[in-house]
């Protein structure tokens, strides 16, 4: 396996729009493997692409609207029907446990009395890029501009040496520079062409501020039909659903 390995198993919006499943980037990384983000398609994703829900060890939230966080509970719920015994930890923005306690609830009611085998662990980041060590991870956060009831966070997950960077969503701001610096990979929402979307990034915008960006590869992510309409003309790569890239090789 490569020293740090990212498999973009959802690269969707919310809308499932070009019929691309939503958020849910794998980072595998000396023997840990982390789900950044898990969109509500998530665990149907995994399953397609062959992905052992019961390998993830970790999962990381950049905001707590559906597509980025709807799948948490179907993820737990997974591990309690298929036998699950290791623990499961989520970090995510302040307000992540009552969020997935009130998800869990409302889909699955009764779910969260349940005694299961495993452990789900909630740590909630600092949005201020305080480190969080996760056996070989360490997962830091900056906050962004995107409304969602609660802080909305690009986060990076760093191991062996590389680092893998996402936006999540968010209008431009410069806590992306910040998220972005040193990554082998950042990627980056780019849901409009041109047109502006409030608290949302188009490509114009991004491509703008892409030399501040010091990451090895800028990859493009979260579009809407707009940005996939016009996808061709873009002067950056853009991820597909099952896209794998290897940190190391970058």
């Amino acid at each position: 396996m490569p020293e740090v390995e990212i498999t973009f198993v959802g690269s969707g919006d919310a809308f499932g729009s070009g019929g691309r499943l939503q958020t849910c980037i794998r980072v595998r990384a000396g023997g840990a493997t982390a789900l950044v983000d898990c969109g509500a398609t998530s665990l149907t994703a995994m399953r397609a692409q062959g992905v052992d829900p019961g390998e993830v060890g970790s999962v990381v939230i950049t905001h707590l609207h559906g597509d980025h966080f709807g799948g948490l509970p179907f993820l737990v719920l997974d591990g309690q029907f298929t036998g699950r015994t290791a623990p499961l930890a989520v970090y995510g923005p302040a307000g992540t446990r009552d969020r997935l306690h009130t998800a869990m609830e409302t889909l699955f009611p009764g779910s969260t009395g349940v005694r299961r085998r495993f452990e789900v662990e909630v740590v909630e980041l600092d949005g201020a890029g305080g480190a969080r060590h996760d056996g070989p991870l360490v997962i830091r956060s900056w906050e962004v501009d995107h409304a969602s009831g609660a802080p909305a966070l690009a986060v990076r997950v760093d191991a062996a040496g590389h680092g893998f960077g996402y936006s999540g969503d968010t209008a431009w701001t410069p806590a992306l520079i910040t998220a972005a610096d040193g990554a082998d990979v950042f990627a980056c929402e780019a849901y409009t062409w041109d047109r502006q979307v409030r608290y949302h990034l188009d490509y114009r915008t991004l491509r703008e501020h892409a030399g501040e960006l010091a990451a090895g590869r800028l990859v493009l992510t979260h579009m809407g039909p707009q940005m996939l309409a016009r996808l061709r003309e873009a002067e950056h790569a853009a991820a597909v659903d099952g896209l794998v890239l290897d940190a190391g090789m970058l």
